[in-house]
């Protein structure tokens, strides 16, 4: 079966209802080229590095406009919209680095918080914590969609091939992954971490991404991107600013690519055994 699908590339600012009033733009020009499922990047709501900030804007999801937004578009347009995240406010006092994924009339199907916390210190001085501000998920999610099986992963989560596998092995055929790498980190590693999951799984991914330089001093490195099952670059975008994407996709895709290569299939347990230099005169074990 084939179908639409689209990523949308935003710059988020600190104002969640201007970014709403964004998405909701950019959802319906997606919708109008003939869509049926239309992602959004990570931290739709607001890309904000400063914690007082970003706690000044937090809602409860039944309070959040980006939530509020996303189910509403669904249903006016009769489409799937995918939140890539938002910064949810959850029960606990914490925060929630949450995606939403709502179905055409507008339920929703699913949320997925972001497994992998981004905490790294990179060079020139730029260093991340994700964990000082948010708890990190533990489930893995895999949506039964009429179009396919959809699976979910944010930004960091790129880095850990075994979720993409799991997600596989257990029906994905495309999977998500919304994001807002750095600039820096994307210009080495973003379009060969997602081909590299693309081809190791023989799934679909779609990645909408955050592009440019934002109000609270960060830049994104944008190029949103389809890929499919064989690791060919369907469509993508460019490195700042708004942009929609899209690409017909067909699952049967994903048998064949696992037919071709059937890697999922051919995966064996093993051991590691640690190997020392003999002593001098002796052979190696």
């Amino acid at each position: 079966m084939s179908v639409k699908i689209a990523a949308v590339q935003m710059c988020s600012g600190t104002d969640p209802e201007a970014n709403a009033e964004a998405m909701a733009r950019l959802v319906r020009r997606a919708a109008g080229e003939g869509a049926r499922y239309i992602q959004t990047p990570e931290m739709t709501g607001a890309v904000q590095r400063d914690r007082t900030g970003l706690k000044a804007t937090l809602k409860a999801e039944p309070d959040d406009i980006i939530v509020r937004t996303a189910e509403a578009l669904a249903a006016e347009l009769d489409v799937f919209v995918h939140v890539g995240s938002t910064a949810i406010a959850r029960d606990d006092g914490k925060i929630a680095n949450r995606g939403f994924l709502f179905a055409p009339g507008g339920h929703r199907v699913c949320s997925y918080d972001k497994i992998h916390m981004f905490d790294v210190d990179l060079d020139h001085g730029e260093s991340w914590r994700e964990s000082a501000a948010y708890t990190p998920g533990s489930v893995a999610k895999v949506a039964r969609l009429p179009f396919g099986r959809l699976g979910f992963a944010i930004c960091y989560d790129v880095r850990f091939p075994e979720l993409f596998k799991a997600e596989a092995q257990a029906g994905a055929e495309i999977i998500s992954v919304p994001a807002a790498f750095t600039r820096q980190t994307g210009e080495a590693h973003w379009e060969t971490l997602l081909r590299a999951r693309a081809i190791e799984n023989g799934v679909f991914i779609i990645a909408a991404a955050q592009a440019g330089l934002h109000q609270d001093g960060r830049e994104t490195f944008g190029h949103s991107i389809i890929i499919d099952p064989w690791g060919r670059i369907l469509a993508m975008a460019g490195g700042s600013g708004e942009a929609v994407i899209a690409a017909e996709i067909d699952i049967g895709a994903v048998k064949a690519a696992r037919d071709r290569i059937p890697n999922l299939k051919n995966g064996r347990t093993f051991s590691i055994e640690e190997v020392t230099l003999p002593e001098k005169g002796g052979v190696a074990a």
